[in-house]
């Protein structure tokens, strides 16, 4: 049988009545059209269409006609009712993959290193926080990191969605209450990049649906809560050689990192300014890229050092496979395609073109003044999302790596977000200068 046969098979068995045609927009959002059981043949076969004007960053409205073309090996029942989900591909009518699809970015780049003999594995940490309402950040809890207090609220709800996760074919390594209050974390289990980002879509949505329908909110936002860490997504990767050996790992190195794994490291440092802007696409994301809170500010690498904005995990004698590396700067709120595409394509240009590893930095880097700093040559991260993206479009290499389309397109974005964010009066501003100015 073919996956679409064994996906209109299975469909039958387990009487389902409605599937969910899952895509994203340019900047993450999940999208959906819901078609009946009775549909689903025709939709695997020809795929449906639908309006690409309407959805944000895809085609102007004289180009509009796209079609969403189902995965079968993407097939999951959703937890509730007797309805599943596919992810799908955007194509143009023709049966082109459509250039503004950020599925089809990922692919690209996957390709990429597939002509190089290697295919890129993720593991992301995956934090967030539970809210009252969506209203305001009331906690639920004052809870920290890997606290052990009678369950609350939050604790069964991302049980709920840890057992609901594995329902849907998506293993979690760990999960547990993180630094601040009402912050959780999930710990998917490593998988190719497609599958992952797949899989990230998914859990971003049972985290928040399963909350939604307790009475909670569940947000990705970076920084929710001023004075308390914001939530990242550390983004565990490696690349497997073709023949399924991890071509991260060499046993005669002292750190047990290929010459491969350094060019790759080398490649998301020389990048890391020019990526930032997808891995945190946020103006919140800024809030949490700051001193004093966990999160990476400086471009170094160490082993065993967590200021730094990329580690290496120590390695355990039998545990080749999981040589990797640990990139900090993510967070949780990205588009999870075009993130793990800007991070392959810096890693790749790294192995192809050898570019050189600075040493590692084994110190905090926090602790340092700015002239020592500069003396060892650490470059900062933007501190803005103005800063990212100016530095994004003067890139080529980002260019190449998103395509014409969505470069363009992702760049308009987020000029649009900051205008609407400089030209408003926060609540800072009027309680510090309202009575004094």
């Amino acid at each position: 049988m073919s996956d679409a046969e064994k996906v209109l098979e299975e469909v039958r068995a387990r009487g389902i009545k409605f599937i969910q045609l899952w895509f994203s927009d340019l900047l993450g959002n999940l999208k959906s059209v819901e078609i009946t059981a009775g549909e689903l043949e025709g939709a695997l076969e020809d795929g449906v269409g639908f309006d690409g004007s309407s959805i944000h960053g895809f085609a102007r409205i004289d180009e509009s006609d796209m079609v969403v073309k189902p995965d079968p090996k993407t097939f999951a029942v959703l937890p509730w009712g007797n309805v599943a989900r596919l992810i799908c591909d955007v194509h143009e009518p023709n049966g082109s993959p459509y250039v503004g699809d950020p599925r089809w970015v990922l692919k690209r780049a996957l390709g990429r290193a597939r002509e190089m003999g290697f295919e890129m594995y993720v593991g992301p940490e995956v934090e967030y926080f539970y809210f009252r309402s969506d209203g305001g950040p009331e906690t639920l809890d004052s809870g920290g990191y890997f606290d052990l207090i009678p369950p609350d609220e939050g604790t069964e709800l991302r049980r709920e969605t840890v057992l609901a996760l594995a329902g849907m074919g998506i293993p979690v390594e760990a999960a547990h209450h993180e630094v601040a209050p009402s912050q959780h974390e999930i710990d998917l289990r490593f998988a190719n990049a497609l599958t992952m980002a797949d899989s990230l879509m998914t859990t971003r949505y049972l985290v928040k649906e399963i909350a939604r329908r307790h009475g909670v909110h569940a947000t990705f936002m970076p920084k929710p809560i001023y004075g308390e860490n914001g939530s990242g997504m550390h983004t565990h990767q490696s690349l497997f050689r073709l023949d399924g050996h991890n071509a991260f790992f060499d046993p005669e190195d002292p750190m047990y990192l290929s010459s491969v794994a350094k060019g790759y490291i080398a490649g998301i440092m020389h990048h890391a300014r020019e990526i930032i802007g997808v891995c945190a696409q946020w103006v919140n994301s800024y809030k949490r890229l700051v001193p004093g809170y966990e999160a990476p500010v400086y471009i170094t690498w160490a082993r065993r050092n967590r200021s730094t904005m990329i580690r290496v995990p120590m390695y355990k004698p039998g545990k080749e496979r999981a040589t990797r590396i640990e990139f900090r700067a993510p967070d949780p709120a990205c588009n999870p395609y075009l993130a793990f595409a800007v991070m392959l394509h810096a890693g790749l240009e790294g192995i192809e073109k050898g570019y050189e590893l600075p040493p590692p930095v084994e110190r905090d880097v926090y602790a340092m003044d700015e002239s020592e700093r500069r003396r060892l040559g650490i470059q900062e991260l933007p501190g803005s999302l103005n800063e990212a993206i100016a530095e994004m479009e003067k890139s080529e290499f980002m260019r190449k790596a998103l395509g014409d389309h969505i470069f363009a397109k992702f760049i308009e974005n987020k000029k649009i977000e900051w205008d609407l964010y400089r030209a408003q009066v926060h609540r800072y501003e009027l309680e510090r200068y309202l009575a004094v100015l």
